[in-house]
């Protein structure tokens, strides 16, 4: 039951589905159970894949044969993400971008990222971020229903692992007595980190299923890759994390994850084959 609690806080906090009222107080809250709500973000990924595949295979049902099915599907499912999560994890990559982009100093680029207005950075990482994820999503659903909606539930989920990661290695810099993420301030212990491991192996055993070796394989490369680059250039511009460089780095091994799996129906399987 305590982890049903911890689950439910991690719903609470990252998605705008209602735990209010009784369950609310049932749930509870302190800063140590937000803490140990952190293995379960992966198994919120569950829940914003579960949307995404909802609505992109209703609208590429309804649509199909239409060309252009498969890109009005992926528009529709990331709308559907966005309402879910109340684009938590894109504005944390719009105030990471404004602040690398704005200074190449580091107090001066947290200072940066405090600030709730977009700057140009900002709105450039987040459009070509949204285009990505779109492009790529339909270039999948292009290929067949079943790629784009395997790359949906990966990447969703293994996204939402490698934050913890940044968590696990780097100090928390910035305002941490102001930061939505302080209670994840402190490291998160070997236990949580595997526990949210868990929540990933169901998903990517299914993607594996439903698609192939090498599409799985290409995407989680693609979506390591991306996080790690992401976890690098924190690291040697901030010295640490923040709650919007954790965003970020969703943002980008979600697109990275589709990247990955775009590459495995195309250039890599003609590689492979040859």
């Amino acid at each position: 039951m305590q982890a049903l609690r911890h689950y439910l806080l991690a719903v609470q906090f990252f998605t705008r589905i209602p735990v209010t009222g009784r369950l609310a107080d049932w749930v509870g809250f302190s800063p140590a159970m937000l803490r140990a709500s952190s293995a379960h973000f992966p198994g919120v990924g569950w829940l914003v894949a579960a949307a995404a595949a909802l609505a992109y295979g209703a609208l590429h049902w309804a649509l199909a044969p239409n060309p252009l099915a498969p890109a009005v599907a992926a528009v529709g499912c990331t709308i559907a993400t966005v309402l879910l999560t109340g684009g938590f994890h894109e504005d944390g990559l719009a105030d990471v971008a404004d602040g690398l982009g704005g200074s190449y100093d580091r107090e001066r680029a947290l200072d940066i990222m405090k600030d709730s207005r977009i700057g140009a950075f900002g709105a450039m990482a987040l459009v070509l971020a949204l285009l990505a994820k779109v492009s790529l999503l339909a270039l999948l659903g292009a290929h067949s229903l079943s790629a784009a909606l395997a790359a949906l539930v990966g990447g969703h989920v293994l996204s939402r692992w490698w934050p913890l990661w940044l968590v696990r290695w780097l100090p928390h810099v910035g305002d941490t007595a102001r930061s939505k993420s302080k209670p994840l301030a402190d490291q998160i212990s070997a236990q949580a980190l595997a526990a949210a491991g868990l929540w990933c192996f169901l998903p990517l055993a299914l993607v594996w299923k439903a698609q192939a070796a090498l599409f799985l394989i290409a995407a989680v490369v693609c979506s390591a890759l991306a996080a790690g680059h992401m976890a690098r250039r924190l690291a040697r511009r901030l010295q640490g994390f923040t709650g919007d460089g954790l965003g970020a780095v969703q943002q980008v091994s979600e697109v990275g994850f589709y990247l990955g799996a775009a590459l495995a129906l195309g250039p890599l399987a003609l590689w492979v084959a040859a």
